[in-house]
């Protein structure tokens, strides 16, 4: 016989995105999977385990009526083949989803005779399929059972890999009279409630349909440079910490009052949420206690850059951000655009000719920093023949590489950052590297000039 204790998984599954204004989803589902094998005819302190089950699913059923965008149904196992021989897929949809139908589902297990085995991983795969497709709704799993898996199943591999999915979140476990070893067992299958008593067992119940249908609120704070929550006006991902799925996108938004605006949020999901501020801010591990307000905050204090140039010349050229010695691309802004950044020091590659390089640029909480890109010059390099050869920028004794010339125009206009320059070409008729020919020039702001290369 199986040892005496009633477990209570409590699964989300995600049917769609559909939410409503608060982003929830405006119709949930509970379905109720109910153990009827044959060891819940065993004693357990007042009546059998099946008659206080029984009872105390009646009274909490009778606690759900009248409520507005919820559907129940049930399915149950264990109660159609008795045991020996030992039948696993004995589970079944008794109850289907719809409106108004808890006298029936109390009708139905009343009737209910224990009888079989316990297949509880075939019948959480099943559930997963009665929850109907064509509404998006809030989709709960609230499995009652007296004993652990008996068939070849594995309860927890079916729990994680849903979860990965994102068809089953964050599970409820409620055991009775469960002794270390069974604990520890159902530790991955999700959170764990320890009932020894009828009492603690109606408790439960309650609490897993609380944490089902009330509400849970978040407020994320963005701390600025004082530790007060007043940077906003940032998009924000919420995952799921357990699958990495995403489960909510929001801009971060301060109410009428000031303050961060107030989420309302699924409870039964660990969250790791990403600020996506240039770089972004990450907050690890955001755990709610259904039908209570929490808040979390991650410092987020920030800046402004603008990099100033003459669109006549520059209206294309792009600024490449990167945060101090660090060779990654961070971000890419346009010429005269303003972009936030978080407060530190950066590296700006500019792509104009030459590229230009400034090191080290700091951004300052609540202060726009403006940079200012020198008009260019240009340079008109005429050829004799089409040929091959580059422009060069002479910076300290050294000559740094600009561009390539095109090997096929004899005539050639570049705009140029002011300072000094060469042009190293070589004809195509030409066969010997000794006759390249060099022309040392010099670029000034808004002035223009013809260079004859021959």
């Amino acid at each position: 016989m199986k040892p005496l204790f009633i477990h209570i998984l409590l699964t989300f599954i995600w049917c769609g995105l559909s939410m409503s204004q608060n982003n929830q989803p405006t119709l949930t589902r509970i379905l109720f999977v109910f153990d009827a094998s044959q060891s819940m005819w065993a004693k357990w302190e007042s009546d059998s385990r099946i008659n206080i089950a029984k009872r105390l699913m009646s009274q909490m059923l009778d606690s759900l009526k009248g409520l507005d965008n919820v559907e129940l149904a049930l399915r149950v196992y264990g109660h159609q083949k008795p045991v020996p021989p030992q039948d696993c897929s004995d589970t079944r949809l008794e109850v289907p989803f719809k409106k108004n139908n808890i006298d029936e589902i109390k009708a139905v297990i009343q009737k209910l005779e224990p009888k079989g085995t316990t297949p509880i991983a075939r019948s959480l795969e099943a559930a997963a399929l009665d929850f109907p497709k064509s509404t998006p709704s809030r989709n709960i799993v609230i499995l009652i059972t007296d004993g652990i898996e008996a068939c070849d199943g594995d309860p927890c591999a079916v729990s994680i890999e849903l979860q990965k999915q994102k068809i089953f979140l964050k599970p409820f476990v409620i055991g009775v009279g469960l002794d270390a070893d069974y604990k520890k067992t159902f530790e991955c299958v999700g959170q764990y409630y320890d009932a020894a008593s009828e009492t603690q067992f109606r408790n439960a119940l309650g609490i897993v349909i609380s944490q089902a249908l009330n509400n849970t609120t978040l407020q994320v704070n963005l701390l600025d440079i004082n530790e007060n929550p007043t940077e906003t006006d940032v998009s924000m991902t919420f995952y799921d910490k357990t699958s990495g799925k995403i489960v909510y996108n929001f801009v971060h938004t301060l109410n009428n009052k000031g303050n961060p605006d107030t989420l309302v949020i699924d409870p039964l999901i660990q969250y790791r949420v990403t600020v996506h501020t240039i770089p972004p801010v990450f907050i690890d591990s955001v755990k709610l206690t259904p039908g209570k307000h929490t808040i979390v905050g991650t410092n987020a204090a920030q800046g402004n850059l603008i990099v100033k140039a003459n669109t006549i010349y520059f209206k294309d050229v792009k600024c490449l951000i990167r945060q101090r010695n660090n060779p990654q691309i961070l971000h890419v802004q346009g010429i005269n655009e303003t972009s936030k950044l978080l407060i530190g020091n950066y590296d700006l590659e500019i792509l104009t000719l030459p590229r230009l390089y400034i090191t080290d640029v700091n951004i300052r909480p609540n202060h726009t920093t403006t940079l200012q890109i020198p008009n260019p010059g240009m340079v008109t390099l005429m050829f004799n023949a089409p040929g091959y050869g580059a422009i060069f920028q002479e910076k300290d004794n050294k000559l740094e590489w600009v561009i390539n010339l095109d090997t096929e125009n004899m005539r050639q206009t570049y705009t140029l950052l002011p300072g000094n320059y060469r042009v190293v070409w070589r004809s195509k008729n030409v066969k010997k590297t000794v006759q390249s020919i060099e022309k040392k020039f010099t670029i000034k702001s808004d002035t223009s000039i013809p260079i004859t290369v021959r």
